[in-house]
């Protein structure tokens, strides 16, 4: 796979959960029961992160690579962010504005590791 493709993958997976963020669901919405917390502005970020993942891919490939690993540090810091601000089971804001709750620390640091390694070794273009 190319470092392109996997940014078109990531990048409309983060809009679609962006989109899924604003319907009532039990995986991603404002909801106490909803597994991943994310109110407005959260949807908005990934919406935004993901349109980049797509812009980067189809307007500078080349670029796909390093972006992801960009990216995938600053995921991976702000599920360590979140672990110090509100722990494993809590809910709060990190970096002041991004709502998150104990399950979120632990995906951002999944997929903080995991898009840093999509960066890593897939094919340059």
């Amino acid at each position: 796979m190319t470092s392109k493709t996997a940014a078109l993958l990531i990048g409309v997976v983060f809009i679609a959960v962006g989109l899924l963020g604003f319907i009532d669901n039990p995986i991603v919405g404002t909801s106490a029961n909803a597994i991943f917390h994310a109110d407005t502005v959260h949807n908005y970020v990934h919406i935004v992160s993901g349109a980049l993942f797509v812009l980067i891919a189809l307007m500078s490939p080349r670029s796909a690579a390093g972006f992801m690993k960009l990216f995938g540090v600053v995921y991976l810091l702000i599920g360590i962010l979140g672990f110090f601000a509100i722990g494993a089971d809590g809910m709060g804001k990190v970096l002041g504005f991004l709502h998150v709750n104990g399950a979120d620390n632990f995906l951002h640091i999944g997929l903080g590791i995991l898009i840093f390694l999509a960066g890593t070794v897939t094919r340059k273009v």
